[in-house]
């Protein structure tokens, strides 16, 4: 998501994109995975429906590679995650990298603003 205004800290996301104060720009950038079983892949990781995931099926890394057509700013990245449901899928570490093209990715800093009962927010 991204927004033009400064985000108030532990605002809901979907409050959010329903107010007009960020937009889901996630359309716009092709999306793909590292792996995935079949009938687990991108389009449930995207529906927004809590009750379908992305289940990889390969060795780790666990990779989700979102590009964007043009250099885009995304001020905003939500995850959800749901230890309580199914720990041992629930990721230990995530890697947030930038670049222009994958072979000039950095990884950068992101800190969890705010454990959402649905999300995991991180600045952009």
């Amino acid at each position: 998501m991204a927004t033009a205004t400064k985000t108030p800290p532990g605002a809901d996301p979907k409050q959010l994109e329903r107010t007009g104060t960020v937009r889901e720009i996630g359309s716009q950038a092709v999306w793909s995975l590292s792996s995935c079983k079949p009938g687990f892949g991108v389009d449930q990781l995207r529906d927004d429906n809590l009750e379908t995931y992305w289940q990889s099926d390969g060795s780790q890394p666990h990779l989700v590679n979102i590009q964007f057509r043009r250099k885009t700013t995304v001020k905003m990245l939500c995850i959800y995650a749901d230890y309580k449901s199914d720990e041992s899928y629930t990721p230990s570490k995530i890697s947030v990298r930038v670049g222009n093209n994958f072979h000039n990715l950095m990884e950068i800093r992101v800190r969890v603003l705010r454990l959402y009962r649905r999300y995991l927010r991180f600045p952009g």
